[in-house]
């Protein structure tokens, strides 16, 4: 079920607001450009700067927007348990079918602590959890040894990894069983990680390259890596200029230059320098997305 190209969309913003007409756009759009899921209020979605009622209204509207058409995994994570089980419960309550928990930040708990923390997660409620585990921005990672522990939770059922060690793949399949679902976090390692195992990628770069980036991750998915590198080779220029900055930023940018979405970010993030915009606009016309 949760496979192939998904973007982890962006929150659109206009004048400091939430603007839903242009993410309920955005739905159609993916939907149209072959997207096989969306994954709301996750990093690239601004959730730490959204409100709780925002985070809410956010997974609402794409759940209703999408309407059944591609899953749809919501954000759902906190460094504050409590506060994750709300999250999960409001998401199974609106009709999301699965909820991205991500590793809880800053408090740094032990292997100990995540099993205790998902555990509690999977038990509130019936909807299928995936793990987030991004150590450079949580500062805690989750080893594949309590991944597996964590994979015997009938509800546990995937991981989305962003450590860019392809070796992982490898490593988890060994201690969660080849079943479980492992989807890319990182858009510059995600033919790799395929190849490894994976079975797609939760991408940032695909907010501004859907059609692109579904086509990569049916090839990969097909066995035909060599169509999924030519795609992979258009677009890296891409990724990397993306991310020269926080990655949602750059996206951002690149979706305002399609006339998509505005740029606008909330502090405190701010606009892209003049410099990486002009990676970003080299990046787009590499990829043939713009002349």
């Amino acid at each position: 079920m949760f496979k192939g190209s998904m973007p982890a969309l962006v929150t659109p913003f206009r004048n400091g607001e939430l603007d839903l007409d242009t993410l309920k756009k955005l739905v159609e759009w993916h939907i149209g450009e072959g997207s096989n899921g969306l994954v709301p209020v996750g990093t690239t979605g601004e959730s730490p700067t959204l409100t709780h009622r925002e985070h809410e209204v956010v997974v609402e509207e794409v759940v209703k927007a999408a309407a059944g058409r591609v899953p749809v995994i919501a954000g759902a994570g906190s460094n504050n348990t409590l506060e994750a089980i709300r999250l999960v419960r409001h998401a199974q309550s609106v009709g999301a079918d699965a909820a991205l928990v991500v590793t809880p930040y800053y408090n740094k708990p032990t292997q100990s602590g995540l099993i205790a923390h998902f555990t509690a997660l999977h038990d509130c409620a019936e909807l299928p959890i995936i793990i987030y585990n991004i150590p450079g921005r949580s500062v805690v990672d989750m080893t594949p040894e309590t991944m597996g522990k964590l994979a015997e939770l009938p509800r546990i059922v995937g991981v989305k990894d962003a450590t860019g060690d392809l070796a992982r793949v490898s490593d988890q399949r060994l201690t969660c069983g080849a079943d479980f679902v492992q989807l890319s976090g990182e858009d510059a390692t995600a033919h790799g990680f395929n190849a490894q195992g994976g079975v797609g990628c939760i991408s940032v770069t695909a907010n501004v390259a859907p059609k692109l980036l579904s086509q990569m991750q049916a090839a990969c998915l097909s066995g035909d890596y060599a169509t999924a590198l030519d795609i992979q080779d258009r677009l890296m220029p891409l990724h990397k200029a993306v991310f020269t900055e926080p990655g949602l930023v750059g996206v951002k940018y690149a979706m305002s230059q399609l006339d998509l979405c505005s740029e606008e970010v909330r502090l405190p993030l701010t606009a892209l320098s003049d410099e990486t915009r002009g990676l970003v606009d080299a990046g787009l016309r590499h990829a043939g997305l713009v002349n």
